[in-house]
């Protein structure tokens, strides 16, 4: 198996890192624009490889679409990270066209991978890449509700002093600080209802603090973060390779489900070799609902910047 991932800042040499760790891959090619990053940072993660005991070979290449060739699946980071007091929002025009031409370059030299896309604002750059490629829709996969619900679990950790691996819980709708919903009430730790364990204050703290969750980074690090998104990034490269078959929350795109069309959403999926092959639809209460819509809104709001540029 390969895989490609492109862009090789914090988050995408996280994602490779995890990937050869793994060993999900025979070849991992690393791609950047910046002369020399992808290839250093390859070089770096090799002199691990006596280390670690993985047997992946991991490339770094500077631009050169031709050494991704026939990769099964791909990862896409490229772009600009959300600084302080930055909105997703503002990120739009200049990565959309970064995200347009990856994908592009990708396709010429692998025409059959899957692609992971990972660059923000990650709900409208999912719906891009799916309306610029052509590729069948359970092809693109964006990572948002899958590092947004991995958040969630670790407030619901914190609070309930658990294992964060203990619970099951998920975060749909946008990748967005005011678009994301945490399904408290659905939340389990280990098949008991958080909501008969937590008081209704401390529910509320927890999902506001994950709907801050990035932002609170950005703030604290002066920059996006990248451990959780590049292993959010790894694991849905593992479900895919493995055919695991892994319930993950991505953004994907939807025809009727949960009542929208003509979006990429975080809704629940399963996903195996074939990309993602199931929507899950949830029992959603009234309030549910009705913030869904009012996520998909929005999201349609940021698509709506794609039209004019």
């Amino acid at each position: 198996m390969k895989v490609t991932v492109v862009g090789a800042g914090a988050v995408g040499a996280t994602c490779a890192d995890n990937i050869a760790r793994k060993e999900l891959a025979s070849e991992l090619v690393l791609l950047d624009i910046k002369e020399g990053l992808a290839e250093g940072k390859a070089q770096d993660m090799m002199q691990t490889a006596a280390l670690l005991g993985f047997d992946t070979k991991i490339v770094g290449v500077t631009n050169d679409y031709s050494k991704t060739a026939g990769s099964n699946v791909v990862v896409i980071t490229s772009g600009l990270p959300r600084r302080p007091g930055m909105t997703r929002e503002e990120l739009i025009g200049t990565n959309a066209g970064i995200v347009k031409t990856v994908a592009e370059n990708i396709l010429k030299h692998s025409p059959d991978a899957m692609i992971i896309v990972i660059s923000n604002p990650m709900d409208t750059m999912t719906y891009l890449a799916l309306q610029s490629t052509g590729l069948p829709k359970n092809k693109i996969i964006g990572m948002g509700g899958a590092l947004d619900s991995s958040r969630f679990k670790y407030q619901l950790s914190q609070h309930l002093n658990c294992s964060p691996a203990d619970l099951n819980a998920i975060v749909i709708g946008g990748h967005g600080d005011t678009t994301m919903i945490p399904l408290i009430r659905l939340a389990t730790w280990n098949s008991v209802p958080v909501t008969k364990l937590l008081s209704a204050a401390a529910q509320q703290q927890i999902i506001n603090d994950t709907m801050v969750g990035g932002a609170t980074l950005t703030k604290l690090i002066g920059t996006s973060a990248w451990y959780a998104p590049g292993a959010a990034g790894a694991a849905l490269v593992e479900t895919i390779l493995r055919d695991e078959k892994k319930l993950f929350t991505c953004c994907v795109a939807l025809n009727g489900e949960y009542g929208q069309k003509d979006i990429c959403l975080g809704v629940p999926v399963v996903i195996g070799k074939n990309g993602w092959e199931k929507i899950i639809e949830l029992d959603l209460d009234k309030d549910e609902q009705a913030a869904f819509a009012k996520s998909a809104e929005a999201v349609r709001s940021m698509n709506d910047v794609l039209k004019t540029l």
